[in-house]
């Protein structure tokens, strides 16, 4: 779609036209907007939310996987020495149902 004569004047101008014909009391001359008006908009960041914020950024430094731990079975499981113990393993599914 093209749209040719594009100017922001005789936008403004017929904007200006259709809120004469609408003639609404709150209709107002966009012209006439002030750039310093300032937002009546506010947003509060409550003390409990701040909190949140800093426990999730310190979650995300720590490492998904702890190396070390894998290090540690590896090196047990390569040397024979990795004992599973299957009653905490069920134990701990009991839990979890």
């Amino acid at each position: 779609m093209k749209i040719y004569n594009n100017k922001p004047n005789q936008l403004q101008d017929l904007t200006q036209q259709n809120l004469q014909k609408i003639g609404k009391p709150e209709a107002r001359d966009v012209s006439k907007v002030s750039a310093n008006s300032t937002p009546s908009d506010r947003v509060d960041i409550s003390g409990r939310a701040k909190e949140i914020a800093e426990l999730m950024s310190a979650i995300n430094q720590i490492p998904e996987v702890r190396s070390d731990k894998v290090a540690e079975i590896k090196k047990a499981i390569e040397s024979g020495n990795y004992n599973i113990n299957t009653l905490k393993i069920a134990q701990s599914l009991l839990k979890e149902i």
